[in-house]
């Protein structure tokens, strides 16, 4: 990690005139926008939306913006430090929040609306910690225009607890987020999507601490051996259904990694380990619910 002195010079980079003239003009809707929230809570997970939302509620309201991370066993292994150092390269005042959506049988259940009941602990610990500081700020969340035409269950929470979507409001897509993060040379700019381990499990499965330390440590496995995109799901029969690039499925299958993958896997409790011949497809368990978006 850069140190400090690096760390709070690269924080305050945001020419947006070197921006494209319509991605410079976002950027400065967006920091006005933001300003018009003042004082503003954003919620950070350590992805490249809520990081982009953080620093630019940094540079329009500085002293007056807070980052907050909610933290429990459905968070990947080293997700926290990131958003950590995400908060301290902007600068911007951090706090973690230990949220307790596994207290929820809704969200230990496993619907399709699981990402709901989530979303709900997390806004209302903010909430709560809102009125324990005595400040009125505005939550604001990452999500982007491109997530209003996904299945979000948790956008559903967020209007019910009036957290605000500046990204969206402002008509920023998921490649104006990435070119923004990458100008203000946030490490996280090209960071591939990474939702909660819970998501990885398939619906209608229990979701407990312990099939979500089965799925993190094989992911972390796979990372490790360079393996940037990765979803290891869970089925019942503790069954993994392990989702790489196309071009990554040979790798896996040779016999110097798939010896080694297998024993590493069962050694985490899975009992069958199956790879998906048609690659990496975020969101892929939501083809089995049906379900329907807004018009």
């Amino acid at each position: 990690m850069a140190n400090s002195t690096n760390l709070q010079s690269a924080a305050h980079i945001a020419a947006p005139e070197s921006l494209p003239p319509a991605l410079a003009e976002k950027c400065e809707t967006l920091l006005a926008a933001l300003r018009d929230l003042r004082p503003c809570a954003v919620a950070l997970s350590g992805g490249v939306d809520s990081a982009v939302v953080a620093k630019a509620a940094f540079l329009a309201l500085g002293e007056e913006a807070l980052a907050v991370t909610g933290v429990s066993p459905s968070l990947a292994s080293g997700e926290l430090e990131l958003a950590q150092r995400v908060a301290q390269l902007i600068g911007i005042r951090h706090l973690v929040l230990h949220t307790q959506e596994f207290a929820s049988p809704d969200y230990v259940r496993n619907a399709s609306d699981r990402c709901y009941h989530c979303k709900t602990e997390l806004y209302t610990q903010m909430d709560q910690l809102r009125a324990e500081l005595e400040a009125g700020f505005t939550l604001v969340n990452g999500a982007n225009l491109d997530d209003l035409g996904d299945y979000r269950p948790g956008l559903k929470a967020a209007a019910e607890h009036a957290v605000r979507s500046p990204l969206a409001e402002c008509g920023f897509t998921k490649s104006d987020v990435r070119a923004l993060a990458a100008h203000w040379e946030l490490p996280v700019w090209d960071k591939p999507a990474s939702p909660c381990l819970s998501s990885r499990v398939a619906y209608g499965e229990e979701v407990t601490p312990e099939r979500l330390a089965m799925i993190d440590g094989a992911e972390q496995w796979l990372r490790a051996r360079g393996l940037a995109t990765v979803r290891v799901r869970y089925h019942r029969g503790d069954l993994a259904r392990l989702e790489v690039p196309a071009e990554a499925i040979a790798m896996l299958c040779s016999p110097e990694t798939r010896t080694p993958l297998v024993a590493k896997l069962k050694s985490l409790g899975f009992r069958f380990i199956t790879l998906d011949l048609e690659g990496f497809r975020s969101g892929s368990l939501n083809t089995l619910v049906e379900i329907s978006l807004p018009s």
